[in-house]
C-alpha cells in the first residue's frame, strides 16, 4: 500500500468529521439540535460557531427575526350584507422553536397554517360588524376648509362603535390565541386595502353623493339663514342712519328758519316800509311771466306799489 494515501485519507476523514461537527448560527437564525429526530438541549440563539455530534445529531435552522405574511385578496360580506374585497398582511415570529419544530416542522407549513387561521379570523370579525366599522376608526367630525380660510365641522351619518383599529386588533387577538399553540407570535395584522366589489360600487357612490348633497344643502341652508340675518341687520342699520339723518336735517332746517326769522324781524324793525317793499317784490318775481289779468282791490299790498307807477 502506498503510504502517501494514508495522510490524505486521514485528512479527508478529519474534514468529513469536522463538517458534521461544526456549524455556524447567523444573527437572524436559531437552531434546534435533534438526535435521531428528537430535540436535544435548549434552543441555540447565540450567533457564532457551535458543535454537535456528527452523524447522530442534526442542526435544524429556524428564522429568529420577524417574518412577513401576505394574504390573498378575498371577498367577505359585512353585517349589513355588503360584499367587500379585503387584502390583508401580517407579521409573525417564531418565539418557541421547540414547539414550532414539533407542530409545524417547516416555515412553509407554518405559512399554510397562518393562511387558514388569519383568514378565518378576518371573516368572523368582518361578518359580525357593519361596513363603516371596517373603514373608519371613529365618529370624529371632519374639518373642511371654507373659502374664507375658516374651518367647518361635518359629522358623518353613522356612529362608529368599534372602528377599524379595534376591529383589526380583535382579528389579531383571535388569530394569536390559535397560533400561540404552534410556537408562533403574531406581531400585527393589517389591511393593505379594503374595496367594494364592482356590483355594489355604484350603489355606494350614489349613497356617498346623496350624503354630500345633504351636507351641501345643510351648508346652503345655514348660509341663507346667515344672509337673511345680515340683510336684516343691514336694513335696521340703514333705517337708523336715515332716521338720524332726517332728525339732524330737521334740526338744521329749524335752526336756519329761526335764524332767518330773526333776520327778517330785525330788518322789519329797522325799516318796516323797506321790508314790505322787499317782500312784495319777491311776490312779483313769483308771478307767471306771460301776460295775465290780475284783479286787485285798491287796498291790496300788490296794488299798493303798482298804483304809484305813473
Amino acid at each position: 500500500m502506498n503510504k502517501g494515501f494514508i495522510p490524505i485519507g486521514l485528512l479527508l476523514a478529519v474534514l468529513v468529521i469536522s463538517s458534521g461537527t461544526l456549524y455556524t448560527v447567523d444573527e437572524t437564525e436559531q437552531v434546534i439540535v435533534t438526535q435521531f429526530g428528537r430535540p436535544v438541549g435548549d434552543p441555540i440563539r447565540e450567533a457564532g460557531l457551535h458543535v454537535k455530534i456528527p452523524f447522530m445529531q442534526k442542526a435544524n435552522f429556524l428564522p429568529k427575526n420577524i417574518l412577513e405574511w401576505e394574504g390573498d385578496q378575498s371577498t367577505v360580506p359585512t353585517l349589513d350584507k355588503t360584499l367587500i374585497w379585503v387584502d390583508p398582511f401580517a407579521r409573525w415570529q417564531i418565539v418557541d422553536p421547540l414547539l414550532f419544530l414539533e407542530k409545524m416542522k417547516t416555515e412553509s407549513s407554518a405559512r399554510g397554517r397562518l393562511d387558514s387561521v388569519i383568514n378565518s379570523a378576518i371573516k368572523d370579525k368582518i361578518q359580525s360588524h357593519k361596513l363603516i366599522e371596517a373603514i373608519r376608526n371613529s365618529s370624529r367630525q371632519m374639518e373642511i376648509l371654507t373659502s374664507d380660510s375658516d374651518t367647518r365641522e361635518v359629522s358623518f351619518m353613522a356612529d362608529i362603535e368599534v372602528g377599524r383599529e379595534k376591529l383589526t386588533h380583535g382579528i389579531l387577538e383571535a388569530a394569536e390565541a390559535t397560533v400561540r399553540e404552534f410556537g408562533i407570535h403574531l406581531v400585527d395584522v393589517r389591511f393593505k386595502r379594503i374595496n367594494y366589489i364592482e356590483e355594489v360600487q355604484q350603489k355606494v357612490f350614489d349613497r356617498m353623493t346623496a350624503e354630500r348633497k345633504q351636507i351641501a344643502e345643510k351648508f346652503r341652508s345655514e348660509g341663507q339663514g346667515e344672509s337673511r340675518d345680515i340683510e336684516g341687520q343691514m336694513e335696521k342699520k340703514l333705517k337708523e342712519i336715515q332716521a338720524e339723518a332726517y332728525r339732524k336735517s330737521e334740526e338744521i332746517k329749524g335752526a336756519a328758519d329761526a335764524e332767518a326769522a330773526g333776520i327778517y324781524a330785525e330788518a322789519y324793525s329797522r325799516d318796516p316800509e323797506f321790508y314790505r317793499l322787499m317782500k312784495t317784490l319777491e311776490i312779483y318775481r313769483t308771478l307767471p311771466e306771460k301776460e295775465i289779468d290780475l284783479i286787485l282791490s285798491t287796498d291790496s299790498e300788490l296794488f299798493r306799489y303798482l298804483k304809484r307807477i305813473p
